[in-house]
């Protein structure tokens, strides 16, 4: 028996296909996994995997992607998928050939009419006998890949080549895998992985798989989780954080290191009152879900883990610039030299440089160059020539982020022939020839970072370019943060049914007004309170109360103590 499993990144097809065949070997069936834990069998199938998800092969068209696609499934089936049935075995795949359709039809937008034939003739009629689509919300999906990104398992600034097209890609991948599973529902299964534990998806899956080998008849094509009660939604956003907290703490049985990382950026006492339940367990998570706040409790949290988890306390301080911030950088370099030159990007301060100093003279070039943003006086550029010299050519573009005078544009220049997407990052919020000519240059091939490098600009090129680029993901409104003009408005308004997460998070930095609250309790609304869409007002809610509270006060000294303590 042939199985597949298909969903949009993040959607935990991994995770699940795995725990199926190490259930199904328990239960004493032969099982060959084609791509067990995580890495495809096929030698040669992963060296094509790595030209697809290139980021810098950037004049890779839809069709040629489509084509190496077709070639790394027609090696795995070749190798893996035909030998291990002929063998009588189970073989589970995590993904197949629909993925491509999903991928080149609905992701890339080339008609399937045309890909069709070229999928049956890699499949040499070989199709699964049931296809397990795992199905997520996309926003979620995403969230739970910013999660591993955040423990390490890739770079937090990579993208593959699918990442650059925006989020967007998955909203319609996901449409074309439920077209799919539409048109043929004998051969589709669907189980969500929205709100469930894992373990109750994996025994739900084993139970329906099971079935299947049996000859047993499989259940209804959708596996909907019953819901225990009716979906409740806020109808001011008096109610969202009653309904936040609700939804985060049943969130926290089932994937607690989500829950943490969902609480990032959000001040006031309920969100550090759970930062403190999750401490002992993540202590990582917790603190970095401090970023943006330089609140008392979070300072407090900071000088708490500061020995536990310093590489996590140096990245919680962001960039900020405060004496107090400067004083932790210093103890923390020891032992996380890397977060803390990365957190000092414009910061000329003598203690700032006293530290890259010091870290020039440690042989770490690359690691001061990446946090030289916005840095613009004499030291900083003769680090940028000899990153140039040294061949550090994406540390030296990322040092020139937030420069736009021309000096920084020819150094651009230079670099292009090395690293276009790291050049083209640095650009962000400039109105420049150059940084223009740029987005012009790559929309068509790297829209998500095209969009995103207009945060913060207002003119009528950057909204025209937003308003092609809306219909087709979501960054187009994620560089409307904070921007309080008309055509952001009308932006928001046109697109928040589309991208109703973003809509939400583009408000921040915005008092709560009529306006804003309309837009919110509407995008709470169209989803059923979700929750990435709820925690995103949450954000802003808590935003708004902290912004409407009395200046904190500085707190009282303990009597016969000269030094001021951390309250937690």
């Amino acid at each position: 028996m042939f199985i597949d499993f298909e969903g949009i990144d993040g959607s935990g097809k991994t995770t699940l296909s795995n725990l199926l065949a190490e259930r199904l070997r328990r239960l004493g069936y032969r099982v060959a996994h084609a791509r067990e834990g995580g890495e495809l069998r096929s030698p040669i199938a992963r060296r094509i995997r790595e030209l697809t998800r290139d980021s810098k092969l950037l004049e890779m068209s839809p069709r040629t992607e489509f084509f190496l696609n077709l070639a790394r499934d027609a090696q795995q089936l070749e190798e893996v998928i035909a030998p291990a049935l002929a063998r009588g075995e189970v073989c589970i795949s995590d993904r197949y050939l629909y993925s491509q359709l999903a991928l080149s039809g609905g992701g890339r937008g080339m008609p399937e009419t045309a890909l069709e034939p070229a999928c049956e003739l890699a499949s040499q009629g070989l199709w699964p006998d049931l296809v397990i689509l795992v199905d997520v919300e996309p926003e979620l999906a995403r969230l739970r890949k910013r999660l591993g990104k955040s423990k390490g398992e890739r770079a937090p600034d990579s993208d593959s080549r699918k990442g650059l097209a925006g989020a967007g890609l998955a909203v319609r991948m996901r449409e074309s895998f439920l077209a799919l599973a539409q048109q043929d529902p004998s051969r589709w299964l669907i189980i969500e992985n929205n709100d469930l534990p894992l373990h109750v998806l994996e025994q739900r899956l084993v139970e329906a798989v099971v079935a299947r080998l049996e000859g047993r008849e499989l259940p209804a094509q959708r596996m909907t989780p019953p819901s225990a009660t009716p979906v409740q939604v806020p109808t001011t956003v008096d109610e969202v954080e009653e309904h936040f907290f609700r939804i985060l703490d049943g969130l926290e049985v089932r994937e607690p290191q989500l829950a943490v990382w969902l609480l990032g950026g959000i001040p006031g006492f309920a969100a550090h009152q759970r930062r403190l339940g999750f401490l002992e367990r993540f202590p990582g998570l917790t603190v970095r879900s401090l970023i943006g706040l330089d609140d008392e409790p979070a300072r407090a949290l900071r000088e708490l883990l500061a020995e536990v988890v310093p590489q996590d306390v140096a990245m919680s301080l962001g960039t900020n610039p405060s004496p107090q911030a400067m004083s932790l950088r210093e103890r923390l370099y020891a032992h996380a030299p890397a977060d803390v030159l990365s957190s000092l990007k414009r910061n000329d301060s003598p203690e700032a440089w006293a530290l890259r100093e010091h870290a020039l003279r440690e042989g770490r070039l690359g690691e001061v160059l990446c946090g030289l943003a916005g840095v613009d006086d004499g030291p900083a550029w003769a680090a940028r020539e000899l990153g140039v010299r040294s061949g550090l050519y994406a540390d030296a573009a990322r040092s020139l982020t937030g420069l736009g005078s021309a000096r920084a544009d020819a150094l651009r220049e230079t670099l292009l022939a090395h690293d276009r997407l790291a050049v083209l990052r640095s650009v962000q919020g400039l109105d420049t020839p150059f940084a223009w000519q740029l987005r012009a240059a790559l929309e068509d091939k790297a829209l998500k970072l095209v969009l995103r490098s207009l945060t913060g600009l207002s003119t009528d090129e950057a909204f025209a370019l937003r308003e092609r680029g809306a219909p087709l993901t979501k960054e187009a409104l994620d560089s409307l943060d904070g921007l309080d003009d008309p055509r952001a408005w009308r932006l928001r308004e046109a697109f928040v049914s589309r991208w109703p997460a973003t809509g939400v998070s583009s408000l921040e930095g915005l008092p709560m007004t009529e306006q804003a609250e309309a837009l919110v309790l509407r995008a709470l609304e169209l989803t059923a309170a979700r929750l990435p869409v709820l925690r995103n007002a949450y954000r802003l809610v808590a935003a708004s109360h902290m912004a409407a509270l009395p200046s904190e006060r500085t707190p009282q000294r303990m009597a016969g103590d000269g030094a001021q303590r951390p309250v937690l």
